[in-house]
């Protein structure tokens, strides 16, 4: 028999339960469907399709050194699975269960209609502790742990390859009318990169992790950067914790310990994060909080949103972090928190309208972490206390020297230490101000005491607490262990923006 393995996001052939049970059915076909449909979304960019390529570049090359032509096919999926299985008489798909953007959802919606019309068998195999169809949130880390403790899969052995099969090409982003995304400091796709990351990771760039991972000065080093590498598969994250677990066991005191103790903690978080938008898709585009939907107004302040995203809000330390974003595709966790806060409370910005510029911006945009933790720095889930970030304090904490926002605004070199989180209180500022760097949009705190009031109304409104009760019974994780390292009970503090890791 001939299988079809289609991927999608797991671009790699280590410890992949979909190829092991593709292998042991028949001859395999490798192929990927590049939609230009799924491109054209607005969470989708450049710098993503960018690392997507390489990363199937390097994917190819694994499937020839197996005997496996990787089929690279444009167009829309229901189309290309049609033609393929027609003419290599293919009568079973596998692939591993996706949890996506609602365009994605729906997509898989048809891909399935079609194929119980056509009579092929679709299997859908689970990569992660993410568990499909979950009736209830009781008992759901254990089952993640026991995912995670199984058997990382090897690669299998006399794998059968379809004949007759032409590789395609690896169109170009331009090809996918995406729009021009320089992005000059991008990680590198591929799993030969992910690989390099993880064992500088636990080698030795981890040590100083949990202290370390607040800043954007330390955190680009001191986190494991395998963000990306998670949201497009080229790594799975099963291999990542035992592979972690076992640089625990030979490195159990001292700042290791707890750096790679928090590091296991926000792998779990991963899982518990993409569990909400698998139960919920409708997350990615209405508030968890009903009564939240008239929070703010739907249609954004086009000034403040245009501002904020190109890091000219007059806010120092948040312009910077916007900036250093659009040139790296990468931002440390607390700063993800902080720029979202800042969009939500300060410019009082619709989540919607913010949520898929940052996407766009991420090379690592994993739709199940983004979409429920926009919401939340949103304060806009019920559940989750909201936390209002004041930008000058950030600026002050976590760039003390001021080197990364003199760095990414060299506008501000003129501006003493004293002020560079707030040089509008400078004397000289007017030096400034309106030529070479603006004046903030808001007043910080003026727009924070005007924002907490406004949540704290909703919070406090009628009917509140038996939305939120509601909300934390679908939600909420929920252990039968009274302990370990990694236990999740509720969401905490301990979220933060799109999980850089």
């Amino acid at each position: 028999m001939n299988v079809l393995l289609w991927l999608k996001r797991d671009l790699r052939l280590h410890d992949h339960p979909a190829l092991t049970y593709a292998a042991g059915r028949g001859a395999v076909l490798p192929v990927y469907i590049v939609e230009p449909e799924l491109w054209a979304q607005p969470d989708a960019s450049a710098r993503q399709w960018g690392f997507v390529a390489e990363s199937l570049d390097d994917l190819r090359a694994d499937c020839a050194a197996l005997g496996l032509t990787l089929a690279l096919r444009s167009g829309d999926a229901v189309e290309v699975l049609s033609r393929l299985c027609l003419r290599h008489n293919i009568t079973q798909i596998v692939s591993h269960e996706e949890t996506g953007n609602l365009w994605t959802y729906r997509r898989d919606q048809r891909v399935a209609a079609w194929a119980r019309g056509a009579g092929v068998d679709w299997a859908e195999l689970p990569q992660s502790g993410v568990i499909r169809r979950l009736p209830r949130r009781d008992g759901w880390q254990g089952r993640r742990d026991a995912f995670m403790a199984g058997p990382v899969l090897p690669l299998p052995q006399g794998l059968r390859p379809v004949e007759g099969v032409e590789g395609g090409l690896i169109p170009t982003a331009r090809a996918l009318h995406l729009a021009e995304d320089r992005c000059p400091h991008r990680q590198r796709g591929g799993r030969a990169a992910g690989i390099a990351l993880l064992d500088s990771f636990l080698a030795h760039r981890g040590a100083p992790y949990r202290a370390a991972m607040s800043s954007p000065l330390t955190g680009e080093r001191a986190c494991s950067r395998l963000s990306a590498h998670f949201a497009f598969g080229t790594l799975s994250l099963r291999e990542v914790v035992q592979a972690t677990a076992a640089r625990q066991a030979a490195r159990p005191g001292g700042s290791w310990g707890g750096a790679l103790s928090s590091f296991q903690s926000r792998l779990a978080w991963r899982d518990h994060f993409i569990q909400k938008l698998e139960d919920q898709p409708s997350i990615e585009d209405r508030c968890l909080s009903q009564a939240a939907e008239a929070l703010r107004p739907r249609i954004p302040d086009a000034t403040r949103l245009a501002a904020w995203a190109a890091g000219e809000t007059g806010l120092p330390f948040v312009d910077a972090c916007m900036r250093y974003l659009a040139a790296t595709g990468w931002l440390n966790f607390r700063m993800r928190a902080m720029v979202m806060s800042t969009a939500s409370y300060h410019l009082w910005l619709d989540w919607r309208a913010t949520g898929p510029i940052l996407a766009r911006l991420f090379t690592d945009y994993e739709p199940g972490i983004h979409w429920p933790q926009v919401q939340m720095q949103s304060g806009v889930t019920a559940i989750n206390t909201p936390r209002i970030y004041n930008p000058i304090k950030q600026g002050l904490d976590q760039d003390p020297t001021g080197a990364f926002t003199r760095r990414w605004l060299p506008e501000l070199a003129a501006v003493p230490d004293a002020f560079l989180h707030a040089p509008w209180k400078w004397l000289g500022f007017q030096t400034l101000a309106g030529r070479r760097y603006p004046e903030p949009i808001v007043d910080p705190i003026a727009a924070q005491k005007t924002a907490r009031d406004a949540v704290w109304v909703l919070r406090c409104a009628p009917g509140h607490k038996d939305e939120a009760t509601a909300i934390a019974t679908r939600h909420a994780s929920r252990s039968a262990r009274r302990s370990g390292a990694h236990r999740l009970s509720t969401d905490r503090a301990s979220a933060q923006l799109s999980f850089d890791l």
